[in-house]
Formats: C-alpha cells, sequence, structure tokens
C-alpha cells in the first residue's frame, strides 16, 4: 500500500454520482479499516452531509476540502493521496487543475471523462510530467468506456489464446439496456457541441478516430462507422448508431496503439445497437437514428441546446431512485474474427445495474482500488492510459468479483 495518508480520496462526493461511488467503497470496506479513504469537496458543509447520509459506519471517514479552480488546495490534496478518484465534471470546465496537480505530484488518477477534445488536451498537456513523476492517468472507467475497452481486451486475450494471434476485426453491439446515461453524460456531450462551434480544432479532433493515441499514431487505418440505420450480417439483426461509440472507439484503437498494436496495425473496430429482425427491426433502426440526428441539430444550434439543458435532459446531479438503478442492466456483444472470417470469436459483456450510475459508480470505484491496491510503481510506468493498458487482468478480476460485471465467451445470438 502507498506510504502516503490515503489510499484513494474521492473528489466530487457530493454529486450524485460521486456519492454512488462513496456507498460502494463504504460497502466494500468501511472506514477506519485496512483502505484508507476520504471524501473531497469544495463545501465542508456539503461533504458533512454526505457523510452522514452515508450512515454509521462512515461517522468517522475524513473529509478534504478542495476546489475544482483552487490549484494550491487541489496540489495539497493530492499529495495526501495515492489515487484520486473524480465524478467531478464536465471534466473540461471542471478537471483539468486536477489532473495537472496529479500529473506533477505523481499521484494515480481515473474519472468518469468522455469528453475527447479535452482528454486529447490533457495528453498533449501533461503526458510527460506524468511520465516523469510515475503518475498513471485513467480516464474513461465507467459505462463508457470500461466494457469496450476491456471487452475487446478480453476477446483479443482468448484470440491469441486460440488462434495464436488476434482477430483483426471487431464489431461491438448493444444486445439489451435498461437505464439512461447521467445528467453529467449529457452536459458534456452538450458541452464539447458549444467547444466544437467555438474551435475549429476541437471540430478536427472530434472527426478524427485516432484522436487519443500517442502522436505518432494518430493516423490508421481507415474505421467503419455506423451513421444510420443498417442491416448487420454478421448478427442478422438491424442496427442503429450507438451514442457512446464516438468515445468508445477511440478509446479502443488508443489501447491498441499503447499496447504497440497488440491487436493489429489494420485493426478495425465499431459499434452500434441491436434493434430486431425483420420490418419492425428495421423501424427500429430508423427510428432510433432518426432521433439521435434530431438531437445532434438540436444540441447544435443555441436556442434548442439551451431548452435542452433547461427543460428536457436530466441535470448533472440528479439521478434515478435505487430501485431503478437495482432493476437497470446492459448487455453488449463482440464479435471478432480476421478477413477471411476463417477464424472468429464471440464475448459477451453484461452488468447488474443501469448502465450510467449504477454499474458506472462500481466500475469507477473498482479502478481506483485497482490502481491503489493492485498497480505496484514497476508494473506499468506514468502516463495516460486506458483501463485495460493499466490494469488489465486485475481490474477484470475485480470488475468480475465486486461490480457485478460478468466477461464471458458465448456462440451465435
Amino acid at each position: 500500500m502507498s506510504e502516503r495518508e490515503f489510499d484513494i480520496v474521492l473528489m466530487g462526493a457530493t454529486g450524485f454520482t460521486g456519492r454512488l461511488v462513496a456507498e460502494h467503497l463504504v460497502r466494500r470496506h468501511g472506514v477506519g479499516g485496512q483502505l484508507k479513504w476520504a471524501l473531497a469537496g469544495r463545501s465542508r458543509e456539503k461533504l458533512e452531509t454526505i457523510r452522514l447520509e452515508l450512515g454509521e459506519t462512515a461517522a468517522g471517514l475524513p473529509l478534504l476540502v478542495a476546489d475544482s479552480h483552487d490549484r494550491e488546495s487541489l496540489d495539497a490534496m493530492v499529495r495526501r493521496a495515492s489515487v484520486v478518484c473524480t465524478t467531478v465534471g464536465p471534466y473540461a470546465l471542471h478537471g483539468s487543475d486536477l489532473l495537472a496537480a496529479c500529473a506533477e505530484n505523481g499521484t494515480d488518477y481515473c474519472d468518469l471523462s468522455g469528453e475527447v477534445p479535452w482528454m486529447r488536451k490533457m495528453l498533449d498537456a501533461h503526458a510527460d510530467a506524468a511520465a516523469k513523476s510515475g503518475a498513471r492517468i485513467v480516464h474513461c472507467c465507467g459505462f463508457d468506456s470500461i466494457p469496450s475497452d476491456m471487452g475487446v481486451w478480453f476477446l483479443q486475450k482468448h484470440a491469441r489464446e486460440r488462434f495464436g494471434e488476434p482477430l483483426g476485426r471487431v464489431r461491438m453491439r448493444v444486445k439489451a439496456a435498461k437505464g439512461g446515461l447521467s445528467g453529467g453524460t449529457y452536459a458534456s456531450m452538450l458541452n464539447i457541441v458549444e467547444e466544437a462551434r467555438r474551435d475549429r480544432e476541437v471540430a478536427r479532433v472530434l472527426k478524427n478516430p485516432y484522436a487519443l493515441c500517442p502522436a505518432n499514431a494518430r493516423e490508421g487505418e481507415r474505421q467503419p462507422y455506423v451513421s444510420s440505420a443498417v442491416y448487420d450480417p454478421v448478427f442478422d439483426v438491424w442496427a442503429a448508431p450507438f451514442v457512446m461509440a464516438a468515445i468508445n472507439t477511440r478509446v479502443v484503437l488508443k489501447a491498441n496503439a499503447l499496447s504497440g498494436f497488440a491487436y493489429g496495425k489494420d485493426f478495425r473496430y465499431d459499434e452500434a445497437v441491436m434493434t430486431g429482425r425483420g420490418f419492425s427491426g428495421r423501424m427500429k433502426a430508423t427510428t432510433v437514428s432518426l432521433a439521435m440526428g434530431a438531437f445532434a441539430l438540436g444540441a447544435a444550434m443555441g436556442p434548442t441546446r439551451a431548452l435542452l439543458k433547461k427543460m428536457v435532459l436530466p441535470k448533472p446531479g440528479e439521478g434515478p431512485s435505487a430501485e431503478e438503478r437495482e432493476a437497470g442492466f446492459f448487455k453488449i456483444v463482440l464479435d471478432g474474427r480476421n478477413d477471411s472470417a476463417e477464424q472468429s470469436l464471440r464475448v459477451s459483456v453484461s452488468g447488474d445495474r443501469d448502465p450510467g450510475y449504477g454499474s458506472t459508480s462500481k466500475m469507477l470505484g473498482e479502478t481506483a482500488l485497482a490502481l491503489a491496491r493492485d498497480l505496484p510503481a514497476d508494473a506499468c510506468p506514468g502516463g495516460i492510459w486506458t483501463p485495460s493498458t493499466a490494469l488489465g487482468e486485475k481490474l477484470l478480476d475485480r470488475l468480475e468479483e465486486h461490480a457485478g460485471l460478468s466477461f464471458e465467451v458465448v456462440g451465435n445470438l
């Protein structure tokens, strides 16, 4: 364990998702035991309220006051921690100083960001500092993008065991899900749209599927992309665009580059949502596609974007009840094959809670625990990683044992 005062500091504990992460850590480890952890946020009063609501077990939980825009307070906080786990988003608005503080002070870091332009900015600005200090920075530790990143890693691990080589073409399909995306995710998406309209460089980054790769790997094989209702012959179903594909694809391609192109230099990957077979499947795919197009159009226009923020979309800090979270679930299927389809493999990744809150909070909590407990300094150097490239098997075990996820090799649907 770390010689620092705390193994984990949870930043943003007063927010909806942050509280869920805190609940998970209390259930798993309590307070005052072997795991030394603390809650952090800018309001001590709100932190005290959350601690009280977490129950008697949490009565002795340390509280740290730090402001996302006060670098001095952030430096003081991260120097006390082995790992900082943060849910404070949108990260482009509230996360830059915290990540910089971790990178410069050698503190490991994990978050829920799905904000491609911001992550690219952080990569370019702080990768060298993280490498020098030994800080392991891990983005995208929730529903975006652990099921995709770890799912491809799991598939390719079994492909190498069976065939002696990776599979160069992987398709991820969302088979079923119950539960929506978080208000924070929607807020981040709208913020990205606003940035892209202000800055052409942001728009350029968004168009590049290799945008999050190291600087020497930002070009490559032309990537497929499901942008409308399509018939998918591999799965024999109709499919529609998946809202998280834009971030998940970039994380998977980054993982490939960081692992020395373990999936192949000509690796191709895409994501979509299964909508069923026959006429009804086609109509569902068309409806989903049109709805996503309408959302994109509305988000791109100032007046409708403001309306979405104010009246339509869930706001950061809001979320479903405990009963709704427990009733949620997700299941995705990944199909890998070589160009001749002589070698193929199919795996599934499923979660036992709603993807946007229940599963996401457990995934993030277990990533923080894996960084704190399972990753000695010589196991992974400082830098900016994906969950699979930083933690691999260690994270897989934790996700299955403690986060309600299941990774399985499966047959055809």
